[in-house]
């Protein structure tokens, strides 16, 4: 109701204002040319910003995307146009959902590289790996977007675990391994109360499974863990053998290699473990 009220009071004499769906509206601006209907499109905006920032408002706030388009002649087909402002709408609903996302998971990240050791550096290059493996696994785009991401969070429950533990330069208690390996749940609880990190919840949750059932939390094994995790489990084990951490200084990138490999079949997947090394032997070459 505030939506139409908003818009009503922005048309001008002449003006048809119509809703078209559950959410949707439709302007039509008799003898308007493009740089009035725009004009007209800010100032809804401004009308909608102002809503929202009013606090003595109780209602719901207001998003609203915008698109339009012009008939410059009078045979040009009415639903043409209609059409493409309709795809107008759609892309700058996109291009805002992307940027509210984005916010989010920079919140997030933010939020990880200041609990614990994690490092934008860390995340950036374990992005660079999976992406490979994934081109070379033949993965769909999507799964690649998805892979990304999870690069970046897969580690989004060390946010609930205490930060000395994170951080503690010496051997880990029984207790605080136990607290250790609470991430992956949390990490999933997190990101299924995020409409951005729904498509990866599971993906977190699992990536510290091992191939011959022995990881955590669930005990899975083989090609029951998804292949996305497979495949984080792998590029963040490499890793965080060959960066600093508190606890332990690096191993030389041979060495971390070797581990690698020598965990085919046990705690990696064996086909994912031989593109990794494929990928990481082309690279030292």
């Amino acid at each position: 109701i505030q939506a139409a009220q908003i818009l009503q009071g922005c048309c001008r004499k002449g003006d048809l204002l119509a809703r078209i769906g559950g959410d949707e509206f439709a302007l039509v601006l008799p003898k308007t040319n493009n740089r009035s209907a725009y004009a007209l499109l800010k100032e809804i905006q401004a009308a909608c910003k102002g809503h929202n920032s009013d606090i003595s408002n109780d209602t719901f706030h207001i998003n609203i995307s915008l698109g339009c388009s012009t008939k410059k002649v009078m045979n040009e087909d009415f639903k043409q146009t209609f059409k493409i402002a309709e795809e107008a709408m759609y892309q700058r609903k996109l291009l805002e959902h992307k940027s509210s996302r984005s916010a989010i998971i920079s919140s997030i990240k933010a939020t990880m590289y200041e609990k614990s050791y994690e490092t934008e550096e860390h995340a950036e290059r374990m992005m660079v790996m999976s992406r490979k493996i994934g081109i070379a696994l033949e993965l769909s785009q999507v799964e690649i977007d998805k892979l990304e991401l999870l690069a970046m969070l897969h580690d989004l429950g060390k946010v609930g675990i205490d930060k000395r533990i994170l951080n503690k330069p010496g051997k880990l208690s029984i207790e605080e391994w136990v607290e250790i390996k609470k991430h992956p749940l949390i990490g999933y609880r997190i990101a299924m109360n995020s409409l951005e990190l729904v498509p990866i919840a599971e993906y977190i949750l699992c990536h510290h499974e091992r191939w011959d059932g022995k990881g955590y939390p669930s005990g899975l094994c083989g090609e029951d863990i998804p292949i996305l995790s497979r495949i984080i489990a792998i590029v963040d084990a490499y890793d965080a053998m060959t960066s600093d951490r508190a606890y332990r200084k690096s191993l030389p990138v041979k060495e971390a290699l070797k581990e690698i490999d020598n965990n085919s079949g046990t705690q990696f997947d064996p086909r994912i473990t031989k593109i990794f090394m494929q990928i990481s032997n082309n690279s030292s070459d």
